[in-house]
């Protein structure tokens, strides 16, 4: 973007940005790269927060929290004043509950939203609802202006990038003709058209039932008044998403699968102008060189441990290959991302479960580890 200067490196990415988006396919290790980001804000003196969308607790479990819910909770570690580090997992039902609150006329309207069957059952399940109400989450807590950081690990989704196009979905589903007829019954042209409208219900009702009909006019009308807010906030949340304070940073793993999807992921943030701003490469397998000739010898045939060190000799060469493979499938991705710097985190001998863990991948993130 033109008035974005390239950072070179992580480290000056949580140094310098409000936002940090970690965007990549499911079981990459998103969520643990998102941690690290944010342990290392923190450490580096920044009040810092991270938001998660994996219900799984092995995020709160990394960061010594029993659990995680809506709302920020502080986690206790060393990190250099006035370094603070928070975190949240996003409930979508919840936010969106919040949302209907902040743009009702009255609490009376956001009561009979809130209370409406048809508005129970959506709010959480309706197609790109999760994806959205991640992105109203970041603008809350951005606009608060409690954090100089925040992270966000993005949803698990197939469907690359669906909180870009959330904010948009949205304003189409407020401008769609359906709904407008249903959202305004008071009106002049409604009245037109009632009769046609009304032999429409009908219809819809000896399928899926007068009650859920029912419940579907009567969302519509309480949410009448309301769309302008919603419609005004979701342009707001997708301006948000493309200023210079954000950063989208794409996280990877070295197989053939998640390297496809990756660079769909870039091509995606590319066609909504936006950058991808450091590549993370998560789950490496280390390189040991070629197996060294003396291991191969006639001498080393005939030693008496021959059996057991040619055992060991084709483990080298087999972990080379992959490595060597890994590489390979990694080429066209670092050329799709160029100039963004790419960072390699190895594959680790334990899985990151505490703030110790997370810290150890933190410095592979931020350079002070070769992965």
């Amino acid at each position: 973007m033109t008035d974005r200067e390239t950072a070179t490196t992580l480290r000056e990415l949580i140094e310098e940005r409000t936002i940090v988006v970690c965007c990549g396919s499911g079981g990459v290790g998103k969520t643990t790269a998102a941690g690290a980001l944010a342990v290392e804000g923190a450490r580096l003196g920044r009040r810092t927060c991270v938001v998660t969308i994996d219900p799984a607790k092995r995020l709160a479990d990394a960061l010594g929290l029993e659990s995680l819910t809506n709302e920020p909770g502080r986690i206790e570690g060393d990190w250099e004043e006035p370094g603070e580090l928070w975190a949240l997992m996003l409930d979508t039902k919840t936010t969106f509950d919040d949302l209907v609150g902040r743009y009702a006329a009255t609490p009376e309207q956001a009561t009979l939203i809130l209370s409406n069957h048809l508005y129970r059952n959506i709010a959480g399940a309706l197609s790109g609802t999760q994806e959205y109400m991640a992105m109203e989450k970041l603008f809350e807590l951005h606009d608060e202006g409690r954090f100089d950081l925040i992270v966000v690990d993005t949803p698990p989704t197939r469907n690359a990038l669906d909180f870009l196009d959330a904010p948009r979905r949205l304003t189409r589903f407020l401008d769609n003709r359906i709904f407008r007829l249903l959202v305004m019954p008071t009106r002049t042209y409604m009245r037109m058209v009632g009769v046609a409208t009304q032999a429409f219900l009908r219809t819809v009702a000896k399928v899926v039932g007068s009650d859920v009909v029912k419940d579907a006019v009567d969302f519509f009308a309480a949410f009448e008044g309301m769309e302008q807010g919603f419609r005004e906030r979701a342009q707001k949340v997708l301006d948000l998403l493309s200023e210079p304070v954000t950063a989208f940073v794409l996280v990877a793993a070295p197989r053939r699968d998640a390297i496809e999807e990756a660079l769909f992921f870039a091509s995606r943030l590319q066609e909504s102008d936006i950058e991808v701003e450091a590549l993370i490469v998560n789950r490496l397998h280390p390189r040991f060189g070629q197996v060294p000739s003396v291991l191969t010898s006639p001498e080393a045939a005939a030693a008496p441990a021959a059996a057991p060190l040619a055992a060991l000799v084709g483990n080298l060469r087999d972990l080379e290959g992959i490595a060597e493979r890994e590489e390979r499938y990694l080429k066209s991705l670092t050329r799709q991302v160029a100039p963004a710097p790419v960072v390699r985190v190895p594959l680790l001998d334990h899985d990151v479960h505490d703030l110790n863990g997370l810290g150890q991948v933190g410095r592979y993130l931020l350079g002070l580890e070769e992965g």
